[in-house]
């Protein structure tokens, strides 16, 4: 067995008439994200560092946003099915740690249930799964409210091939 480290990034800009969904929790707030998915940003990022560390494709490769039978899906499902993907690669999810950076709403109240809704999709304990939030203090594009990104790492121990 071999531990192979992953990192993921995604950024999603606010819009008025979408709900806005990060770590699978529907949070109250005048604006969503755009997407072709519900655009949790969140799981998004998660999904790219355990598909990285895999050596697999990106979600963008697997859930192209032009194919219609991702539109509107949930990114717990995309997560889920990125769960059995690695899966398959021989991998066992060690733990991820993500940042969601966002000028506003407040995201502390919300982080609980995202860890348990990450950790559900992963077939994974919530204790292996964090999950911060921070500011941009009003600087770029997250700090004026123009969107919302996350990044995430996450370890992994994966079979050699032989």
């Amino acid at each position: 067995m071999n531990l192979r480290i992953g990192h993921g990034y995604d950024v999603h800009r606010l819009a008025e008439g979408r709900r806005l969904i990060i770590g699978g929790v529907d949070i109250p707030f005048e604006k969503g994200l755009s997407g072709h998915s519900d655009a949790d940003v969140l799981s998004h990022a998660i999904a790219d560092a355990l598909l990285g560390a895999c050596g697999l494709p990106d979600i963008g490769n697997l859930f192209p946003d032009n194919d219609p039978a991702y539109e509107g899906i949930s990114s717990l499902v995309l997560l889920s099915e990125v769960s059995g993907k690695i899966r398959l690669a021989g991998a066992k999810i060690l733990n991820i740690d993500s940042t969601v950076i966002a000028q506003s709403p407040k995201l502390s109240p919300y982080i609980r249930e995202m860890r348990e809704n990450i950790a559900s999709s992963l077939g994974i304990s919530a204790e292996d799964v964090n999950i911060k939030a921070t500011t941009e203090e009003n600087l770029g594009f997250t700090g004026s409210g123009d969107g919302i990104s996350a990044c995430a790492v996450c370890l992994i121990e994966k079979q050699i091939s032989s």
